[in-house]
Order: C-alpha cells, then sequence, then structure tokens
C-alpha cells in the first residue's frame, strides 16, 4: 500500500478530514455500517480529545473544590463542558451514520451519554439543596462516573472488536484504558487530596486555620452544615468524610479489574504495566501545575504501578483461568498493599485500614474470574444476534 496522497482523506489534516467525512459520508447508516479507516482513526482520535478535556477539568476541578466554595460556572467545569459537548456531537454522529461503532457499542455510547446528562443536572439540583457536597463518593457524582464509563466502555468494545488492525491498534486501546482506569478512579481523590489538606492546617502538629489550602469561607461553610465551629473535626469531617477501608479497596481492587481487562485486550506483554504507569505519570505531572497556580496539591498514587507489574507477572506464568484468577488476586493484594505502605511512610498517603486487604483478596479473586464467563456471554449473545440479522 503506497502512502495516502493529498486527494485521500487520510493524508489530510483534521478540518480537511473534517469536512471529508461529512462530504462523503454523511448518510444515514446502522451500527457496523462500512467504514473505511481514515474515518476510524479520525473518530477515535476526535474521541481523545475530548476525553482529555474531560479529565483536565474534572482534575482542575476536586482540585478547586479543596479551596473554593462550589460555583457552576468555575473554569474546570467549562472545561469539562467542552469535552462533554464534543462527545454529544459525536455520539449523534456514531447514531446518524453507524460508522466506526458496533451495535453494541453504539447502545453503551448512547446509553453512557443518557446518564451522563441526566446525572449533570441533578448533581447541580443536590448542590442546591444541600449545600456544599465535596466528597466525590456522593450519589450524583457516581452516576457523572457511570455515564462516563459506559462511554468509554463502548469505544473500547467498538474498537476492539471492529476497529482497523494496524500499529496504532494498541495505542488507541492503551489510551482509551487510561482514560478508563482515571474515571474509575477519581473518587479516590477525596482522600487523595483530602490527607493533605488536613495536614497543611497541622503544621507541627497545632491546628493553624490561616495556613489550611481551603479558604476560611469554605471551611466556615463545612462547619456550619455539621454544626461545629471550624475545630479539627469540622476539617477533618471536611477533608476526609470517608471510612479508611475505601481507599485501599477501591484503589487496589478496582485498578486490579480494570487492568486485567486492558491487559486481555491491549494484548501486549506489559500493557497493565503500561496503563498504570500512564495514568499515574498523569498525576505525577498535573499536581505541580496546579500547584503553581496555587490550588491544593494531592497524593500521586504510585503504588498503583505496582498493582499492573502484578498483573503482567502472572499473565506471563500462563496459569489456568482459576489458578490465574487467584494467584494475580494474591499478588495484586500483597504488591499493592506493599508498595501503599512504602508510599505512605516516604511520602504520604491517605488513612488506611489495612484489615480491609484479605476482603480486597476476595473481592478481587472473584470478579477476576467472573471476567471469562461473563465475557464469552456477552460474545455469544453478539454472535446470536449478528445471525438473527
Amino acid at each position: 500500500m503506497g502512502r495516502p496522497t493529498i486527494e485521500d482523506p487520510a493524508g489530510k489534516g483534521p478540518v480537511g478530514q473534517f469536512k471529508d467525512f461529512f462530504r462523503l459520508h454523511w448518510t444515514r447508516g446502522d451500527a457496523g455500517a462500512d467504514t473505511p479507516e481514515w474515518v476510524w482513526h479520525f473518530a477515535y482520535r476526535t474521541w481523545l480529545i475530548a476525553l482529555l478535556f474531560k479529565v483536565l477539568g474534572s482534575s482542575w476541578d476536586e482540585s478547586w473544590h479543596f479551596k473554593f466554595q462550589r460555583d457552576d460556572l468555575a473554569a474546570p467545569h467549562l472545561i469539562n463542558t467542552v469535552g462533554t459537548g464534543i462527545a454529544v456531537v459525536l455520539v449523534a454522529i456514531h447514531t446518524f451514520t453507524g460508522m466506526a461503532v458496533t451495535k453494541r457499542a453504539q447502545r453503551l455510547l448512547q446509553v453512557g451519554l443518557a446518564v451522563f446528562l441526566i446525572a449533570a443536572p441533578l448533581d447541580v439540583i443536590n448542590h442546591r439543596v444541600n449545600g456544599l457536597d465535596l466528597t466525590a463518593w456522593s450519589a450524583s457524582h457516581a452516576l457523572l462516573y457511570l455515564g462516563t464509563a459506559l462511554m468509554i466502555a463502548g469505544l473500547i468494545d467498538g474498537w476492539a472488536s471492529a476497529g482497523p488492525r494496524g500499529k496504532a491498534r494498541p495505542w488507541i486501546l492503551g489510551g482509551l484504558w487510561v482514560f478508563f482506569l482515571e474515571n474509575m478512579l477519581f473518587p479516590n481523590g477525596q482522600q487523595e487530596y483530602g490527607v493533605l489538606e488536613l495536614r497543611s492546617c497541622m503544621p507541627n502538629g497545632v491546628l493553624t486555620i490561616d495556613t489550611c489550602y481551603a479558604e476560611r469561607s469554605l471551611l466556615e461553610f463545612a462547619a456550619e452544615q455539621i454544626g461545629r465551629p471550624v475545630d479539627y473535626e469540622a476539617i477533618k469531617q471536611f477533608a476526609l468524610p470517608i471510612p479508611d477501608w475505601v481507599y485501599p479497596m477501591w484503589g487496589i481492587g478496582m485498578a486490579g479489574l480494570v487492568l486485567v481487562a486492558a491487559a486481555k485486550t491491549i494484548g501486549l506483554r506489559w500493557a497493565a504495566t503500561g496503563v498504570a504507569a500512564a495514568y499515574v505519570a498523569y498525576r505525577a505531572v498535573i499536581w505541580p501545575m496546579l500547584v503553581v497556580a496555587d490550588f491544593p496539591p494531592s497524593t500521586v498514587p504510585f503504588y498503583l504501578v505496582f498493582v499492573g507489574l502484578a498483573i503482567d507477572l502472572v499473565r506471563r506464568a500462563n496459569l489456568s483461568h482459576t489458578m490465574e484468577a487467584v494467584v494475580g488476586a494474591g499478588v495484586v493484594t500483597v504488591l499493592g498493599h506493599g508498595a501503599l505502605h512504602l508510599q505512605e511512610v516516604t511520602i504520604a498517603a491517605p488513612p488506611i485500614a489495612w484489615w480491609s486487604a484479605p476482603i480486597t483478596f476476595v473481592l478481587l479473586a472473584g470478579f477476576w474470574w467472573l471476567g471469562k464467563p461473563v465475557a464469552q456471554w456477552f460474545n455469544e449473545r453478539q454472535a446470536a444476534v449478528k445471525v438473527s440479522v
């Protein structure tokens, strides 16, 4: 195959490809419509841009709310809105043309976008009714994560099952899995910001409100909500309202499940480690940028690299599915908690309930094992749909 010419859309820039897509392919079609390779790449590159806006906005937003009271038109929300707007346009294009998408992927994109668009105004209403809702673990926030997760899952499914083969294939999948991991671990940011927020108020072990990252008006508002003065208990409730067992179980258990799925779909030897390292690298870059802009910092979950490494090492052993799930969950639990403890004593980490480690092991092993039969069931169902059609 020769190199694309300037007349070939594959050889043009984003603007040229955008124009050519609407000129050549803007026709009604069903999901799974024949799609040129350049359209697949153009669509998914645009999706990655949309997700990048989402991640940048959400990263800034979480730091913002550890300093200021809520503001619906805050800059982070506007950045997030850009990503959402691009996503709305892309889902509409996939739905109308049926291109660069399978039927199952299209349904996931549609449902995910619907959940997200319903959750956004519900979150605003929640804040209007209940006032400050800083915790990332609230119900309205969970719907936002769910909607985003469904959309990214649809993209992963579409690219993995029907996308073009070639050098870009694992890189696109890897990028999508990094965004999926970020979305699933975003709630843990509550504790990762909160532990440093509380520390900023306790220089030399003495409560000094003027040194807190959060503005005093925010601390007073948060304290008023629980009927207390701005004291240690009020600030702790503001910064770290989540039980100590949540952080390690979600951070190691959920990250383990996501990275196992990523490794199996990407197919490269060190895929889980690569996805985890890319996410950690992003977190390591974004926090000093926020600090330079005078926003609160967070701890960086460096331990996640060891979770990915554990998964890749176990998968190289070529164990049976059951043994892989049991051994893999064990290695992930041990390495993950060991790295988390090392981070706690050398740098900083949120409060940890170490007794939760055995529960994490059991849950991770069970869901790891369930992954194969569940995937087989979905694939058989998809095949049956294709036959009936």
